[in-house]
């Protein structure tokens, strides 16, 4: 009798344990939005479950709650004197702890009491509180929704009202507002960093396949214009990325296999009880992979490989404030082989490499002061060759740069009302520049690029906040640049506003700003005869920028909300051609804001301007009840003036853009611990423009030629593309596993590319985009 009680008991015990739904602990920090310092004594809960959690944030701001029911969940955050907060949709699995941190912004009317209440008003606006305009936070758990983002932040931007992409779908490059994608500033922890993606070229901001991980990349601000005063050396656009923390309190481990790369991550803490932590994810190629094993996909001809690093270690100290460690690195190779049986004799081959590494100290003098301080460096290398097998090299290059920036600033409240942060950048620019090419018409090699040197970027910045109200800001601030390569200084103003009427916010901005080209334009020799050469464009000055921008936002209904923008951007001192130099339409038509890279020893002059304007329109559905929704449409005009004086469309004036985005998610399984998700996105936009064909000129020449005096003209085919995700989720006790499938361009369109003449038979014919990319992967948290 006494066996067979203890027997029920056990089975009782494991019916129970069996049946009960799967929880995790949520945790983070709280700390003021201006002033940057823990908030004791906040209250943080998880709404909308019975019966409530939560807790009550200890003398550092942290706080942890505990067995909080896997799923979709509603933090509310309140502290007296402080406006409440509410973060929706956090999701909850089985595998990890959720570290959420959050800021609160201090009331200028101190309440007695303060009531939690829901809105979603806020959702996605910047982390940057200087930020008032033409910005948004990028969340890794929405970009993962986003089919066929390829966890690539630049993917995801495209969803984004007044982005498109830069016309061809192997890159990852954008174009924002009608800028040229060469306009984009990426940044790291708070520093400027190298062009982070795989397979780019001298003077791209984009690439392949980007380098960075959802691993390890937090809520990012991302900019379309109208940046605030501490950011400079951008025209078009800004991704500021951030690294998030590592669990201090537990080890944590991700693996992740895909058709792109082999992942694993891990974190966790550095000591114990001293909330120090570890953050480190590394990536292999996967056609590298299985090449090595024996599986080769790709044939004989072509190889590819890639592989990158990411880290970042925080040691918080008592009395040196906090250190972060933080790095990222990645090296391509590509080559290709010609297949000398059917006459190919031509080799290609290029290697890639970059490295970041920093050291951030953030420290409190007061409770409502800081500093923050960076030292980091950088080095990335492009190395092509292009030869024949007859031993002959037609091209080589080999760029090297390496760049070490120190850069910090100060940051004080005197009040609720009124917050500065002043701070500076000193950059050291090397560079180590490399081109060789054979000059088939003349039969010699000519060295447009020979540079080994240094120079100095130096910046810096003040910015203002005055909140006249709780519901009215103003920040405003400047920017200062200087380049010690050839003297020339900026000075910038900023100014932006937002007012907050809790029933629809006012937002806007103004300011000026500026870009330098890739140290190549800067440096690169023009041989004259006898031997001697010139440096034509060593006193070319930076691309500069009027940008003014206006937006409107109103929550239709509870979880509906509406924004509308309208921007103009007034371009000056663009690089274009000397007029005195030539009557050759190809160059008179010549303008910067139509490159995606490159550089050229030929003399340019700062005499091209260029306008921008739009209005972009957003419906946005949040994630309720397992359905969300992004609609955006854009309405732009993008226009440039070269040497010969006339206005002409941009070759990214495509004049709109549609994008719409839905997705539904199910809870299945026992108790509803798993879910399946099913996102769609599609993209309709103009095409990209080009220069008409010449048709008897062509059939005359033999090849195609362009009728340069209507640059731009042609207009192609309307870009139009599709793609599907889909995903299932899986909580057990400890582990998290999702299996995914997105399809890139899932009805196979051929988008053009451009156009040119087929002499073989007579006709004009187009070169389409990559039809067609599905990626299968599976990931697991332990």
């Amino acid at each position: 009798m006494k066996q067979t009680t203890l027997g029920i008991i056990f089975l009782s015990i494991a019916i129970i344990s069996f049946s009960q739904s799967l929880t995790q602990t949520v945790k983070g920090q709280i700390t003021d939005e201006q002033s940057g310092a823990p908030i004791i004594g906040a209250t943080v809960q998880i709404l909308e479950i019975n019966p409530p959690l939560g807790a009550i944030t200890d003398i550092n701001g942290y706080y942890r709650i505990e067995n909080v029911p896997i799923g979709r969940q509603t933090v509310g955050i309140s502290y007296l004197g402080y406006e409440p907060i509410t973060i929706p949709n956090i999701l909850v699995g089985s595998g990890k702890e959720v570290v959420l941190d959050a800021e609160l912004i201090e009331s200028l009317h101190h309440l007695d009491e303060v009531v939690v209440t829901a809105t979603d008003q806020e959702k996605g606006q910047p982390k940057n509180e200087l930020a008032t305009v033409s910005a948004i936070s990028l969340g890794m758990d929405e970009i993962s929704r986003f089919p066929a983002t390829f966890n690539d932040p630049a993917r995801a931007a495209l969803m984004f009202a007044g982005v498109q992409t830069g016309g061809d779908d192997l890159l990852n490059e954008i174009v924002i507002r009608g800028n040229s994608p060469k306009g984009i500033l990426w940044r790291m922890e708070g520093v400027e960093i190298p062009n982070p993606n795989h397979f780019t070229s001298i003077g791209s901001s984009a690439g392949g396949i980007s380098m960075l991980s959802n691993n390890m990349l937090a809520n990012s601000d991302f900019f379309t214009g109208a940046f605030p005063a501490q950011y400079g050396n951008a025209t078009s656009g800004i991704f500021d990325l951030q690294l998030r923390q590592g669990n201090f309190e537990k080890h944590e481990h991700t693996a992740q296999l895909g058709l792109l790369g082999v992942a694993a991550a891990s974190e966790g803490p550095v000591a114990k009880g001293s909330r120090s932590s570890y953050l480190v994810n590394y990536r292999y190629s996967t056609l590298a992979l299985l090449t090595e094993l024996g599986l080769n996909i790709l044939g004989d001809q072509e190889d590819i490989t890639f592989q990158d690093l990411s880290f970042k270690v925080k040691v918080p100290t008592k009395k040196l404030g906090s250190f972060s460690f933080w790095g990222l690195g990645g090296k391509n190779t590509y080559q290709f082989l010609p297949n000398r049986s059917i006459g190919e004799w031509e080799n290609e081959s290029e290697e890639q490499r970059l490295g970041v590494a920093g050291i951030t100290n953030v420290v409190y003098v007061s409770d409502d002061s800081y500093f923050e301080t960076i030292l980091s460096g950088s080095f990335n290398q492009i190395t092509n060759k292009y030869d024949s097998l007859e031993m002959l090299t037609y091209d080589e290059e080999d760029f090297a740069e390496s760049q070490v920036r120190f850069s910090t600033y100060f940051n004080h409240k005197f009040s609720p009302r009124h917050t500065i942060r002043i701070g500076t950048i000193f950059s050291r620019l090397s560079y180590d520049l490399t081109n060789v090419y054979w000059d088939r018409d003349r039969e010699v090699y000519v060295t447009p690029l020979d540079e080994n040197d240094h120079s100095g970027f130096y910046q810096g910045f003040a910015n203002w906040q005055f909140r006249t109200s709780d519901q009215f800001t103003i920040n405003t601030g400047l920017h200062f640049s200087h380049f010690a390569l050839n003297g020339k200084s900026y000075l910038e103003p900023r100014m932006g506003f937002k007012w907050d009427r809790k029933a629809y916010i006012i937002s806007g901005g103004i300011g000026l700003h500026s870009r330098m080209e890739t140290v190549a334009l800067y440096t690169a020799r023009q041989y004259l005869e006898g031997g001697t050469f010139v440096q034509n464009n060593k006193d070319l000055g930076f691309t500069q920028a009027f940008h003014s921008a206006l937006g409107f936002e109103k929550m239709l209904k509870p979880k509906l909300r509406f924004k509308a923008e309208v921007y103009y951007q007034y371009l000056f001192n663009v690089p274009v051609w000397p007029t005195q130099n030539t009557s050759d339409y190809s160059l008179l038509t010549f303008s910067a804001l139509n490159t995606f890279d490159g550089y050229t020893p030929d003399e340019l002059a700062n005499d091209g301007t260029g306008r921008n304007y739009g209005l972009e329109l957003t419906l946005e559905k949040f994630l309720t009840k397992g359905f969300y929704m992004l609609s955006t449409a854009s309405l732009y005009k993008s226009l440039y003036t070269g040497a010969d004086g006339v206005e002409r469309s941009t070759q990214f004036d495509g004049g709109y853009i549609y994008n719409f985005l839905a997705g539904k998610e199910y809870r299945v399984g026992k108790n509803g611990n798993n879910s399946i998700s099913i996102n769609g996105k599609f993209i309709f936009a103009g095409g990209k423009r080009q220069a008409p064909i010449n048709v008897s000129a062509s059939i005359n020449d033999g090849h195609t030629v362009y009728r340069f005096e209507d640059n731009y003209e042609l207009k192609l085919d309307g870009y139009f593309r599709m793609d599907f995700g889909i995903s299932y989720r899986k909580n057990k006790k400890r582990t998290t596993s999702v299996i995914s499938l997105d399809i890139q361009n899932v009805t196979q369109r051929e988008n053009e590319f451009f156009r040119y003449y087929n002499v073989g038979a007579r006709r004009i014919a187009s070169d389409t985009q990559v039809s067609f990319f599905p990626n299968l992967s599976y990931r697991l948290e332990f």
